[in-house]
């Protein structure tokens, strides 16, 4: 018993770390910590239904100790055998109202909200009051298009602060599910079909996405980031998307630019022209990570084109280092080109 009561102490700090750790987080990537009116309205949801869930545990609990205490076997009652009791009929209709009475209570919030935030319409006097997204989900990495303004980015979404934003949801190959818990609900993506999903961000800044459907090898390395911006940043960031990246200054990025168009514009596109079939790059300088996983750093970058499977099990981009068509100085000018890229 003592030995016990021992292991028990040195096991208490670490459930106490363990407990004071569990609070740790970036910020903009937690349900808890809303960022915008759709989050705000999922976390009371949460937080009330876990106060009901808890005062039911302290009922259940507190009666539970009562009657093991009040009705525990006493000092010379070893062989007393109490009265035999088969039935209550109120303690039945109390048990079975209460709960109704809790469920009822829980679903008409929840009903509520969830009908108000499936309702992504939009009457005409107020289409310059929203954005509109067009969100395609690849394995593994995220497509964004305005419709509206014409422009395509991928990975890094930018969207203005205080706006509604409604995006319209697919996939290019298996299900999915787009996820940015600061700002609100996981809406699935699935092939053939689109969903719908409403946003908004309270405050500038940049939010963790990710993909909460299990798609593959790597599912878990499916990040994508949401910018949120003030209106004027985001007004000028469409104009300079539009507009496209500036020429390449230097030899090594200029070469870099015609190798990227020979090796790589059949998948990747650049402002207007290239395929569509990866990522478009207009604004590459500017984004956070590589890959959705790795640091912006010319480094990653190299080992990414060099060999992306070794970063992110299961992509279809080939590896064009060692093996490929590429020598270790071409995908140098490569990454040279590719940090030119940005519309800031």
């Amino acid at each position: 018993m003592k030995r016990r009561w021992q292991l028990a102490l040195r096991l208490l700090p670490l459930a106490g770390l363990i407990a004071l750790l569990s609070g740790c987080g970036v910020k903009g990537v937690s349900t808890l910590d809303p960022m915008g009116d759709v989050a705000k309205e999922q976390a009371w949801l949460m937080i009330f239904s876990l106060l009901i869930m808890v005062v039911v545990v302290l009922v259940v609990g507190f009666i539970f100790f009562y009657v093991l205490i009040r009705y525990r076997n006493r000092k010379g009652q070893e062989d007393y055998i109490p009265k035999q009791v088969e039935g209550n009929t109120v303690l039945e209709v109390i048990w079975t109202v209460i709960p109704i009475l809790l469920l009822c209570i829980l679903a008409f919030p929840t009903v509520k909200q969830t009908f108000a935030l499936s309702d992504v319409s939009v009457p005409k006097a107020d289409k310059n009051k929203v954005v509109q997204v067009e969100v395609t989900a690849h394995q593994y990495w995220w497509q964004f298009k305005y419709p509206d303004k014409k422009v395509e980015t991928a990975q890094d979404l930018v969207v203005p602060v205080g706006k509604t934003v409604i995006f319209k949801i697919t996939s290019a190959d298996v299900t999915h599910s787009f996820w940015a818990p600061a700002l609100g609900g996981k809406v699935d993506a699935n092939p053939g079909q689109t969903t719908t999903l409403k946003l908004k961000a309270d405050h500038e800044g940049v939010y963790r996405g990710r993909c909460a459907e299990l798609c593959g090898a790597s599912h878990a390395l499916m990040y994508f980031n949401v910018k949120a911006v003030s209106q004027a940043d985001f007004n000028q960031w469409i104009k300079d998307m539009k507009k496209g990246p500036a020429a390449p200054t230097t030899a090594s990025a200029k070469e870099g630019q015609e190798l990227f168009k020979q090796n790589c514009m059949t998948c990747h596109a650049v402002g207007k022209d290239g395929g569509p079939v990866a990522p478009n790059l207009t604004d590459f300088a500017d984004r956070k990570m590589i890959g959705g996983t790795m640091d912006h750093t010319k480094e990653n970058l190299v080992k990414w084109i060099t060999n992306p499977s070794a970063e992110k099990p299961g992509v279809t981009m080939p590896a064009r280092g060692q093996s490929g068509k590429l020598t270790d100085d071409q995908i140098q000018k490569i990454a040279d080109y590719l940090f030119t890229l940005t519309v800031k």
